[in-house]
């Protein structure tokens, strides 16, 4: 019998559907906004706090009973009910220690209660850096898609769509981009500006915008105004055909005349080789992302351009302006071409492209200033690919964009896993796919089953640790 909680949030399991709760009314915590008052890092100081918001649900709770508390991460809270009702850094220690919840009457803090943190994606990595900092607070935690290592440049984020898209699609792709970097090359001026205006994007002058909004369907550096590989998922009710729908169009092989021409609008430039299914490319971006701008000035802030720098450091003009500040500060993971080998984007598209934004976004300031390049040793001090606590699990998936961040790296060794250190890889698993779940968990596929009944069968061995000892860590 357990106490659930998400930080922001907490909720229940194993209703049904008619008393499930869909909505949890918040609550506020004071949460300090200074844990190291000694450390030289946080100077100046400061005693205020800061009203931390978090979800409860008690509805199985029984005294006794563990904690579990589920990490909102970069989304809102709210963004994280549909996992509640269906699923399974100081700031997580200080709250375990310290929190009521309204009508629970008992002492449910840690470490006297065993609390169990799960997160994906970056809570993930606070789920994971968490339980490592305080082992003696947290007694474990479910890692899911946790992208714990940090590297500068992170090109692999497009290996997944290079290696398992549809063949046809990416290797149209590679080739355009590769003919469009040989122009790049020579500097051919009035090649670039004809392959830009047949994207209908002539106008936009830094030829990185360019490269980067071509890639929207694909996913662009830090933006996708379209769903990509990414939010691919098993359940139809959570993924979206944006992806598929783009490839699709790009092979179109039944295509009318006056869009297959197009391949041939270039080819001047390549020995009379056409652009193989450029047409359909264009195509598609011009009816799928052109509109977007709803007519506004292509080269310009409100449309594709990323230039200004002006509106960058302006603190409300993104709701992601927070998860840009922790990758320009220490995750780093700016998404660029790779060095050699086929590319689904531009080599124009370096390290710098990313790092302005940061630079304009974050200018220096009384208490603040962020370093000329992210300070990965920040982040890496947990372990990089190699984090481990006791009890701390590790799940990813196996065709995520994120996975080479993750334990399961194809850049990191061998895993094995045993009932202290647990792993588990999700074959032909995306991001953070464990954290979704249905109603009719017999519908659920086989691999997603597995997995969710994996996690359970950790977490029941060590509550049963937890009781057997007399609540040792």
């Amino acid at each position: 019998m357990k106490l659930n909680i998400l930080l922001p949030v907490l909720a229940a399991v194993g209703l049904t559907s008619a008393q499930r709760p869909t909505s949890y009314p918040p609550h506020y915590f004071d949460q300090p906004i200074d844990h190291f008052p000694h450390s030289a890092r946080y100077a100046p100081h400061t005693k205020d706090t800061f009203k931390q918001r978090f979800f409860f649900d008690s509805t199985y709770y029984k005294p006794g009973g563990p904690v579990f508390l589920y990490l909102s991460g970069e989304t809102s809270g709210e963004s994280r009910f549909s996992n509640l009702e269906t699923g399974t850094i100081a700031d997580n220690a200080y709250f375990a220690q310290r929190v009521s919840f309204p009508g629970i009457n008992v002492d449910v803090s840690a470490p006297g209660t065993p609390w169990i943190l799960y997160g994906g994606s970056l809570a993930g990595a606070q789920t994971a850096f968490s339980v490592k900092t305080y082992p003696h607070i947290l007694y474990g935690g479910i890692a899911s898609s946790a992208t714990t290592k940090a590297l500068l440049e992170y090109p692999q984020w497009y290996d997944p769509i290079q290696r398992l898209g549809p063949s046809d699609c990416i290797a149209s792709i590679n080739a355009i981009v590769d003919n469009f970097d040989a122009l790049v090359a020579t500097k051919n001026e009035k090649a670039i500006q004809e392959f830009k205006a047949i994207f209908g994007l002539e106008s936009l002058s830094d030829i990185r915008d360019f490269a980067a909004t071509i890639a929207f369907p694909l996913g662009g550096p830090m933006n996708y105004p379209t769903n990509t590989w990414q939010e691919l998922n098993w359940y139809p009710a959570y993924t979206t055909d944006d992806f598929f729908n783009f490839c699709s169009n790009v092979t179109n092989i039944f295509a009318p005349e006056s869009i297959t021409s197009v391949d041939y609008a270039l080819a001047k430039y390549t020995n009379g080789e056409p652009w193989t299914n450029l047409g359909n490319y264009a195509n598609y971006f011009k009816n799928v992302l052109l509109p977007l701008c709803d007519g506004v000035e292509i080269n310009s802030s409100a449309c594709f351009s990323t230039q200004n720098a002006t509106n960058w450091a302006i603190p409300a003009n993104d709701g992601s302006r927070s998860y840009l500040y922790s990758t320009c500060t220490e995750q780093g993971a700016y998404q660029v071409a790779p060095i050699t080998g086929p590319s689904l984007i531009s080599t124009v598209l370096k390290v710098d492209y990313t790092q302005d934004w940061c630079n304009w976004a974050f200018p220096p300031g009384k208490y603040n200033k962020i370093p000329h390049t992210p300070d990965l040793s920040r982040y890496n001090v947990y372990g990089g690919w190699d984090v481990t606590a006791n009890r701390l699990a590790h799940i990813d998936g196996a065709t995520d964009v994120w996975l080479d961040l993750c334990y399961h790296s194809h850049l990191a060794p061998p895993r094995y896993s045993s009932d202290l250190h647990p792993e588990y890889l999700i074959a032909g698993g995306g991001h953070h796919w464990d954290s979704y779940g249905i109603l009719d968990i017999n519908a659920e596929p086989q691999f997603i089953q597995q997995a969710h009944l994996w996690e359970i069968r950790t977490v029941q061995k060590w509550l049963k640790s937890f009781n057997a000892t007399g609540g040792k860590f």
